[in-house]
């Protein structure tokens, strides 16, 4: 079954609806060859997919500008592709290889790319949102007008170290954008059951930071959201609460079985509110593009998709002597390989 069709005539162009289209259905395809590697054996450890949240970073990004900056938690590998960060250098990340973005030394959760102005994966959980802060305050220090989105999920939400920040950020007015991705269950259990507060976005309110909450199914919503959050703080008139409702299709890592919601809820979602099949509906509808059109572009997705995959295989491990690079301090003794 197809997804529902939106009540909410489009407005964005052809072009845009596209550009989404095919951003969100590269994290899909992308996310999807991440799990089958990691079944594979080619990817370990962790691995925290984001298929069925792609609408979230999609339409935030939808209103970032070059200089924006960006910071997330563990179930960072959309955001990487959202903000342009290559998929062979993810995928050789992912799975531990010389090529990747941090030389395979950060894996799955933490991998950087400061060309791209992201700040990183990061696996404690909410210890990115005070990092987020600052970077907004080395934008205000700086007196531009850049934005910093930071990201959590509603599990984090209820982190002391949040509120911490939700302070200083008021006190000093940091352009920062406090995205919560709050895909319901967060690491197994349901919102209902660990979170007292029903809307997650008026956590700021004790500390007179505005917000709303969004549906993050739906790019054409989020990106709308997105400005007005994003012109809030490009005013100068300080941070800004984003709650994102969304949906994760797949456990909160690749060995979450997941069996604290049943298969027909998952399904359920999958058909009448799946994001990438609300854009296609409105190319269609439209008449903006034809099904073949859409089934190339799928293609072309798919394949640079498998020659990441191929870039990763092919990618040699790290040499011992990596372990040296890229630290703080420069009088180490160096790795033997004996």
């Amino acid at each position: 079954m197809a997804a529902k069709k939106s009540q909410k005539k489009s407005n964005v162009s052809a072009e845009e609806l596209l550009e989404y289209y095919r951003d969100m259905l590269l994290i899909r395809r992308f996310e999807e060859k991440a799990g089958q590697l990691y079944g594979m054996g080619l990817i370990g450890g962790f691995c925290h997919l984001y298929i069925g949240q792609e609408a979230v970073v999609v339409g935030l990004e939808a209103a970032a500008k070059e200089g924006d900056k960006r910071i997330t938690s563990y179930r960072d590998h959309g955001h990487m592709l959202a903000c342009g960060m290559d998929p062979k250098g993810v995928m050789a990340e992912l799975t531990g290889r010389e090529g990747g973005y941090s030389k395979g030394k950060g894996g799955s959760m933490h991998m950087f790319s400061s060309e791209k102005h992201f700040y990183g994966g990061h696996g404690i959980v909410g210890a990115q949102v005070p990092l987020g802060a600052g970077l907004a305050f080395s934008d205000k220090y700086k007196g531009n007008d850049n934005v910093t989105f930071t990201y959590f999920g509603d599990g984090a939400a209820n982190q002391g170290q949040i509120y911490e920040t939700f302070n200083m950020a008021a006190l000093w007015d940091l352009p920062v954008i406090f995205v919560i991705e709050n895909n319901q269950y967060a690491m197994g259990t349901s919102q209902k059951r660990s979170t007292s507060t029903p809307d997650l976005y008026t956590r700021g309110e004790a500390f007179g930071i505005p917000g709303e909450i969004v549906d993050g199914m739906n790019v054409l919503a989020v990106k709308e959201a997105s400005e007005k959050a994003v012109a809030h703080c490009r005013a100068g008139k300080g941070p800004y609460v984003l709650e994102v409702k969304t949906y994760r299709y797949r456990g909160h890592s690749m060995s979450d079985p997941a069996k604290y919601r049943t298969r027909d809820e998952v399904q359920k979602m999958r058909d009448e509110r799946d994001p990438i099949e609300q854009v296609r509906d409105l190319l269609l509808t439209g008449k903006h593009a034809s099904e073949d059109d859409l089934k190339a572009i799928d293609k072309d997705i798919k394949a640079v998709v498998n020659e990441s995959a191929e870039f990763a295989k092919e990618s040699p491990e790290p040499d011992l002597s990596e372990l040296w690079t890229d630290i703080y301090a420069d009088d180490l003794p160096q790795a033997s390989a004996s």
